[in-house]
């Protein structure tokens, strides 16, 4: 597509990648029905209206707190509210985020070839870390991801690069030789800020151009279209 001819090409760096960071929702994981209905009856129980599950791509993807802020009218944005919306989110998720979330189609295929070929990987996301850690536990336990963070207290989110830096350290790689996968805006900002690899992928929750616009150094349709930025590994 012509979108991604605009985003560098990095195939005489590709011998150089030698581990990946994927975040999780929208780029291992299609994990927004489950999401949307629990913050529809978060609100629901708030009395305030819900949204279309659609609309909920462009509201995730930096926190529970920042999701609060886009779908509470501007009047509720007092502590105690958005506390309170994460509080009922938390709740309403814990009792439906098994109900449509699976893996991305070529997801499995991916990873198990990244396993075969002992490529490093590790998870980094800006979901709550308990939930994290149940989502990978439950739906990508056949793969050995060396390092798993969710939005921890006391820990920066993304698209801070301390997480990020922490994993490339546990991974073993330095920065520059480390692939980053994710679906939005932050996740390529957190890649620049990091120093590492951007790879924005199109089968997620955001656009070619919001992925362009903040760093993507490379646009993947499939999943399996990393694979050859690995090659020589």
């Amino acid at each position: 597509m012509i979108l991604e001819n605009k985003a560098r090409d990095y195939n005489d760096m590709r011998k150089h990648f030698r581990a990946v960071l994927f975040d999780l929702d929208g780029t291992l994981l299609d994990t927004l029905g489950d999401i949307a209905e629990s913050a529809n009856a978060a609100l629901d129980r708030l009395g305030l209206p819900g949204w279309p599950v659609e609309a909920y791509r462009n509201f995730i993807g930096d926190g529970v707190e920042n999701l609060a802020r886009r779908i509470m009218p501007a009047e509720q944005h007092e502590p105690g509210m958005l506390q309170q919306f994460g509080q009922l989110f938390r709740e309403e998720y814990g009792r439906r985020w098994t109900h449509s979330t699976q893996p991305y189609p070529g997801i499995p295929e991916l990873l198990e070839t990244l396993t075969a070929q002992q490529i490093p990987m590790a998870v980094l996301s800006n979901k709550p870390d308990e939930f994290t850690q149940q989502c990978v536990r439950r739906f990508l336990s056949r793969w050995p991801f060396r390092m798993v963070q969710g939005d921890r207290p006391g820990q920066p989110r993304k698209p801070d690069p301390t997480g990020a830096l922490q994993m490339a350290e546990a991974l073993g790689t330095p920065p520059e030789a480390t692939v980053y996968l994710g679906d939005t805006k932050t996740d390529m900002q957190t890649a620049q800020a990091a120093g590492m690899f951007a790879v924005g992928a199109l089968w997620g929750f955001r656009t070619a151009e919001e992925l362009l616009a903040h760093g993507a150094q490379r646009l993947l349709n499939h999943p399996l279209e990393l694979l050859p930025l690995l090659e020589g590994v």
